[in-house]
């Protein structure tokens, strides 16, 4: 994963979401319900494949790939490229 902002690259492990390393990395970022539900943590994707795994973002959205909900989404390619 890499930070568009900052540049900085970070991995997540599997029994880790990206919210939670993100949060880790002291990136500020709305979360609520961490079940792909509410919708608060969605961070653009700049890069990258997603595995969408919520019930939030529309069909469309989800085949755009350009957001994602960081709290159950993974990542489907090698990179992956977030603007939060």
């Amino acid at each position: 994963m890499e930070l568009a902002r900052t540049g900085s690259s970070f991995d997540v492990a599997e029994d880790e979401s990206i919210l939670d390393r993100l949060l880790d990395l002291g990136v500020d970022l709305a979360n609520d319900c961490r079940d792909g539900i509410c919708g608060s943590c969605i961070v653009g994707v700049l890069g990258g494949e997603v595995e969408h795994r919520d019930y939030v973002l529309t069909e469309k959205e989800k085949r755009d790939g350009r957001k994602m909900l960081v709290c159950v989404s993974r990542c489907r390619s090698e990179r992956l490229v977030l603007d939060p």
